[in-house]
């Protein structure tokens, strides 16, 4: 048997393949991000390359399109986690399963919490409600600009979020936004203790409206037990984050780390990752593609969606190219965010894909419907004969 030395673990962030049986709990009963996504295209419009990992085998094509082989393995993972945020799924991808969801307010940060954080900031604050971040630039902008106040709102999700301008004389630089989020994440602890604070940095256009940029950065709590990623590193190996999965796991069990600014980059980034010459016996490249969720998912938009989808597929191909016999690609999500869903602009409680490829690895293997995301962790820790996880079943067996 070879020995596999290094795992590539992607994340479409927000890539879901139909609702979970509890769902409706969630307001999310119908969701199905991807199939929606196809159902929205045309016959011609095909993920070829991740057809051949077996995509379509876990969400059918709506005109009946199938590879002529399928050459990885393939099956779809519920969230055990009574949530249905990043900093959750990831968490859980990652061992850990949460038993109770971060808090999230609906009308608003409570008093106690506003007052302290602009005692502790030295100013006052704007919004303090639940609102789309593109929107609520625009609508506190220039209030922002001529009084120097933040903008703070938040979501269906568990975010504290903190919207500055990058070029405000008032407000300050973009490191006076980052300072006074870690004043806010030191802030939200205990009961209030939100699943992440994001700086949302944004300038204004020629046309006087206002951008965000790509300098967001997030403020996660630590995870409160042993990952994955701990593992590898405590054992010597490497754990290389690209994107946002430093901030998910607030730098915890992560020896290199990346910033991204975009799925191209992030791809990208990781192709350059996996051509690196590694030293290590044990190595794990944790990449995030955040722009499905922050950038399409959110925001409805259903045609960018498909197309950033049709670009990762269309770079797979350069992904599985650059991979060792060593090596072994796991490609998942944390979520669903259906952009064809009407009731909400929020994540979709739904199944996360699970697609498995590596020269070691078994073909045209189906691997079911898995209880946990854990189930990833478990078969890392398997791979790499380390100590096994608290959560989720190794299906190294399977695959190998």
């Amino acid at each position: 048997m070879v020995n596999i030395n290094r795992i590539i673990l992607i994340v479409l962030d927000s890539v879901g393949v139909g609702e979970l049986p509890d769902a409706n709990r969630y307001n999310d009963a119908g969701a199905n991000t991807l199939k929606h996504i196809l159902e929205n295209k045309d016959k011609n419009f095909i993920f070829e390359n991740m057809g051949k990992l077996g995509l379509y085998n876990i969400v059918p094509s709506p005109y009946g399109y199938k590879p002529d082989k399928v050459s990885g393995c393939y099956g779809k993972m519920a969230t055990m986690s009574p949530a249905k945020d990043t900093t959750a799924g990831h968490w859980e991808l990652s061992g850990i399963i949460l038993d109770k969801p971060f808090p999230t307010y609906p009308n608003g940060f409570p008093k106690e919490i506003t007052e302290e954080f602009e005692k502790q900031i030295g100013t006052k604050i704007l919004g303090n409600c639940v609102a789309s971040g593109t929107e609520i630039i625009q609508r506190l902008g220039k209030q922002h600009y001529e009084t120097g106040f933040p903008i703070v709102y938040t979501s269906a999700d568990s975010v504290f979020q903190v919207a500055a301008a990058e070029d405000s004389e008032k407000f300050g630089n973009l490191q006076h936004l980052y300072d006074i989020c870690e004043i806010a994440r030191n802030l939200l602890q205990g009961e209030h203790a939100v699943g992440r604070v994001i700086a949302r940095p944004f300038i204004t256009k020629e046309d006087g409206t206002f951008k965000r940029t790509t300098n967001r950065k997030d403020y996660s709590l630590t995870p409160p037990g042993t990952t994955i990623l701990d593992k590898i590193k405590n054992s010597g190996g490497s754990v290389i984050a690209v994107g946002k999965i430093k901030d998910i796991f607030n730098n915890k069990g992560i020896t290199t780390a990346y910033h991204t600014v975009g799925n191209p980059h992030g791809i990208q980034l990781t192709i350059d990752s996996i051509k690196e010459q590694s030293s290590f016996d044990k190595q794990l490249i944790f990449t995030n593609l955040v722009d499905f969720d922050m950038l399409w998912g959110h925001r409805r938009n259903i045609d960018a969606y498909a197309q950033g989808l049709k670009f990762f597929d269309e770079k797979l191909p350069e992904i599985i190219g650059s991979m060792k016999d060593t090596d072994v690609l796991i490609i998942t999500a944390d979520h669903g965010c259906d952009p064809t869903y009407t009731k909400h602009t929020d994540h979709t409680r739904e199944y996360v894909p699970l697609l498995v490829y590596g020269s070691a690895i078994k073909q045209n293997v189906n691997l079911g419907t898995r209880k946990t995301l854990s189930d990833v962790a478990q078969t890392i820790a398997d791979i790499f004969e380390i100590e096994p996880m608290k959560n989720g079943t190794s299906f190294k067996d399977e695959i190998l």
